[in-house]
């Protein structure tokens, strides 16, 4: 239309990463992955999952007695971390909004947290059966 602005499509103006591609999309989708855990390393609970992660996945291949009880072992312990990764994003999106108090904020940030309990809950779960499975009567 004459005297209007040429639209541009919204990819192009709002994210370069949209319009990369192969092994360039790749290369920066890995750094932006870095920078979130780099992120998450900065928070108190990710760092302390984190590190029982490095004694818990081990401990994995240590105690399971097929490759199936290994990965379930430890994916439970790699699903916390992912799921706490989660939640500190939705807190990290909810504090930019703003700093005052909303019920909509508090669900979303309740419901990041629920999470991440029910996360550890089936990793304390899986871990318990399978030693008790292997050392119990």
């Amino acid at each position: 239309m004459p005297g209007m602005p040429e639209q541009v499509p919204f990819s192009a103006t709002a994210n370069p990463q949209k319009n990369r591609r192969g092994l360039s999309r790749v290369w920066h989708a890995a750094g932006y992955s870095l920078a979130g855990l780099r992120a998450g390393w900065r928070e108190t609970a990710f760092r302390q999952e984190a590190l029982a992660s490095v004694v818990l996945v081990p401990a994995a291949f240590w105690l399971g007695n097929s490759w199936i009880e290994t990965v379930l072992l430890a994916g439970t312990v790699m699903g916390v971390l992912i799921v706490e990764l989660l939640n500190t994003g939705i807190e990290a999106a909810i504090d930019r909004i703003g700093p005052e108090w909303h019920d909509l904020s508090k669900r979303a940030k309740d419901m990041g947290s629920a999470a991440v309990l029910l996360s550890l809950l089936l990793c304390a779960g899986t871990w318990t059966l399978a030693l008790v499975h292997r050392f119990g009567a």
